[in-house]
Parts: structure tokens; sequence; C-alpha cells
């Protein structure tokens, strides 16, 4: 019997296969774990508590559209504000900064994307709640506003990052034929360049999405944390709460198997399908996008 030669390249490949395999059953037992904590509220607390806008679980009082509310108020105006500074500093680094200033900016915007959470907090506490308190003569300023600013700035990195690699592989023949036919700097990199970097800018704005919706310590500490729906004008100026604030100030305050817990857990389940959601979608415009571009060549 010939003994089995094994070479290193296939050794490499079985065990990237293995990690590649791994990931995708991890998620799936998180997402069994999810359900089988989860689902048993959808029959032991009335709907009527569930979809109602009163969070107030002491009394029974179970209403998640606060919760859903306070996240996507939060999580939509942070997107507004790190989408214009994301992407123009992207095309900045990419179409317009001389290689000095892209040897600062770069380590700069890394640096932004290491900073831990809850130090943002603790410097939104310090810093950016008596400032808005003072400047727009609040009440209080731990507000949904404060909590927007600073999920932009745990975005921005990853908005940044993903647009600049997008940017960078368009080819340079399509910017050198838009200045030949007359285009100025700027309509060659409105005109041009982002279109042709749509797939991808799209993806780093999904992606950033998802970074500030499942983000929990620093939203925590600058909203107030009130469970109070944001049906009025000036929601964005009054304390919410979000969802993973819910979650991370509650979990160890309750009974395990108890409706209450049984809450959290579906809490959890929503936040993980409003993620795989962004994924997803983030991935099948990058796909469809490639695609077209694949057969526009061909």
């Amino acid at each position: 019997m010939k003994p089995i030669k094994v070479s290193g390249d296939s050794v490499i490949s079985g065990v990237i296969k293995i990690c590649g395999y791994s990931s995708i059953l991890f998620v799936t037992l998180i997402l069994l774990f999810l359900l089988r904590e989860g689902l048993p509220a959808l029959w032991n607390v009335p709907l009527s508590s569930l979809v109602s806008t009163i969070w107030y679980p002491i009394e029974g009082y179970f209403g998640l559209l606060p919760l859903i509310g306070g996240s996507l108020l939060v999580t939509i105006s942070a997107t507004l504000i790190a989408l214009p500074f994301g992407i123009g500093t992207a095309l900045y680094l990419s179409e317009m900064a001389p290689r000095w200033m892209k040897e600062v900016l770069k380590p700069v915007v890394e640096i932004l994307a290491g900073i831990p959470s809850v130090v943002l907090g603790f410097i939104g506490i310090l810093v950016l709640v008596p400032f808005l308190r003072t400047t727009f003569n609040l009440p209080t300023g731990l507000t949904a506003f404060a909590g927007a600013i600073l999920l932009a700035l745990i975005a921005i990195p990853t908005i940044v990052s993903i647009s600049e690699d997008a940017l960078n592989n368009v080819p340079p023949a399509y910017r050198q034929a838009a200045l030949a036919l007359g285009a100025t700097r700027w309509q060659t990199i409105w005109g041009v360049t982002l279109p042709a970097a749509k797939s991808g800018v799209l993806t780093a704005v999904m992606l950033g999405i998802g970074r500030a919706l499942g983000e929990t310590m620093a939203v925590m500490m600058v909203t107030g944390n009130a469970p109070v729906m944001p049906d009025k004008w000036n929601s964005l100026f009054l304390p919410v709460r979000t969802m993973t604030a819910t979650i991370a100030s509650e979990m160890g305050e309750v009974a395990n198997g108890s409706p209450y817990y049984q809450v959290l857990f579906l809490i959890g389940i929503l936040l993980f399908l409003l993620s795989l959601i962004i994924n997803v979608t983030a991935s099948s415009v990058s796909t469809r996008q490639r695609k077209r571009a694949e057969r526009i060549l061909s």
C-alpha cells in the first residue's frame, strides 16, 4: 500500500475551508440559541403588550416600539451625519490629497476606528452632552442627537476605508478619458469615478449602518435611556433608548427563563435579523454591480 502524500497546499486549503464553514456554523448556532431563548416570549407575553408604546417590565409592560423607534432614529440620524463626511473623506484621499496628506489622514482614520466605544461615550458625557445642552438650550444633553453624533464617529472609519478601496479600484483610463473630453476634475469625480465605484460605496454605507446599529456602550452612555416613543418633531433632541442599550443595561437583572428574560432575547433576535438584512443587502448590491460591470467589459 502506497503512502498517501499530503502537500502543503492541500493542508492550507483544507484549513481555509474549515475556517469558512466554521463561521457559517457559529452564526447558525448563535441564531438557534437566540430563537430558543427568545421565541417563547411570543406566546408567554401578550402580543398587545409587545406592540405597545410602554416599556415598564416590572409591571408587565414590554412595549418594543419605543426601543425600535429609538434605534432607528439614532441609526438613521448617524447615517445622515456620517455619509457626507465618510464619502467626502474617501474622495479626498483617493482623488485629491497629495501623498504626504494621505500618509497623515490614513493613520488618523485608523486610530479613530480603534478607539473603544466606551471611551467615545466618556468623551461624549464630558464634552458633547454639556455642549449640546448649552448650545440648543435643552433640559438635558442626553439625547438621541448626542448618540447619533457618536455613532457617526464610529461609522465614518468603516465608510472611509471601504469607499476609498472602491474608488482606488476604478481604472485610471476612466479618469483619463473624461479629462481628455474636457471634463473638469470635479466633473470627472462626480460624473465618472463615483458612479463607477457605486457598488463599493453602497456596500460601505450599508456596513456603516450595520456598525452603528449594533453599537451599545456609546449609545447607552449619552442617549438618556428613556424608553419613550420618538413620535414628536423634536424627538431627536429628547432622550431615547435603543435596543442594544436595553439588553446591555437590563440583562443582568432578570431571572433566567422569565418572560422579561425572553423578551430581551426577542430584542436580540430583532437586532440579529436587522443586521442580517443589512449585510445581505450590501452583499447583493455589490455582487449585482460587479456582474453588470463584467457584462459591460465582456
